[in-house]
């Protein structure tokens, strides 16, 4: 018996034969006109008006609203329309769309039978090249010129202050309940990497249920100081979708016995145009 329920996340209606070809659960999010057979994020208790600067967790909060009791037992997985778990890298395989169902993910492999969750492969800051951080935030630079030089001050809240904001991640800890608040705080400024994409896997609905709990209030908290009328520009707009990124692998890394799989990136939108 197939061990994995994964749902994948599109935006284009027109995806929906190639992700069931995949033995995937498709989801559609967006205000486009969707059938029956998509599972969407606008029924029931919801935010899905809240799309453009939540991202894919508008999905995960439906999922937690109305949703959670149904997962049943297993693997729980979470991808999308341009980014793939696969069991080995591909990072620079000449890929199309009709190779593409022969290397994603459809089973867990038994060496993750002793993990609970499955995270992405490691993003690490230090390993951006210097310049990139100059066009970036030369005003941060300037503040102190040794982050050129010293990869080791390359942390977490270092790289989100240059994509999101000066002080902004800082803000957003504030926010946070008491038993979080500093663990994530020490985990932002220590650590050089995170995992990315807001993609997980997950062993048990209720580890995720219990994620739900403790992300979804922060956010709604975080709405005060970043109200949707001041967020402009990607870096900002989606600015809920960084934060949840970064806690993301605080969390699970804190709470549940974690291994890392490959993301592999494909957007199938270059091969199946939306009519």
């Amino acid at each position: 018996m197939k061990n994995l329920k994964m749902y994948c996340i599109s935006l284009e209606p027109s995806h929906l034969n190639f992700v069931k070809s995949l033995d995937y659960i498709p989801v559609g999010l967006s205000q486009k006109d969707f059938s029956e057979d998509w599972m969407r994020d606008n029924t029931g208790e919801n935010i899905s008006n809240k799309n453009k600067f939540y991202g894919e967790y508008t999905f995960h909060y439906w999922i937690w609203k109305n949703y959670i009791e149904k997962l049943g037992d297993g693997w729980i997985g979470f991808c999308q329309y341009r980014k793939f778990w696969t069991a080995e890298n591909h990072e620079n395989s000449k890929l199309d769309i009709k190779k593409l169902p022969s290397i994603v993910l459809k089973e867990i492999p038994k060496e993750y039978d002793d993990c609970e969750v499955i995270l992405g492969k490691p993003f690490f800051i230090n390993q951006i090249k210097p310049m990139k951080f100059i066009k970036k935030g030369s005003k941060i630079i300037l503040k102190n010129p040794q982050i050129l030089f010293k990869k080791k001050l390359r942390n977490i809240k270092f790289h989100f202050d240059l994509m999101h904001g000066e002080g902004n991640l800082n803000k957003a800890i504030d926010l946070l309940d008491n038993k979080n608040k500093e663990d994530f705080k020490n985990y932002v400024n220590e650590m050089q990497y995170f995992h990315p994409q807001n993609m997980f896997i997950c062993k048990s609905k209720n580890l995720l249920e219990k994620y739900y709990e403790t992300i979804f209030p922060w956010l709604e908290r975080c709405e005060k100081i970043f109200p949707a009328e001041k967020l402009k520009g990607y870096d900002f707009t989606r600015i809920y979708g960084f934060l949840a990124e970064r806690f993301l692998s605080y969390w699970f890394q804190k709470n549940a016995n974690c291994k890392t799989m490959d993301i592999t990136f494909y957007d199938i939108r270059n091969d199946i145009k939306d009519i």
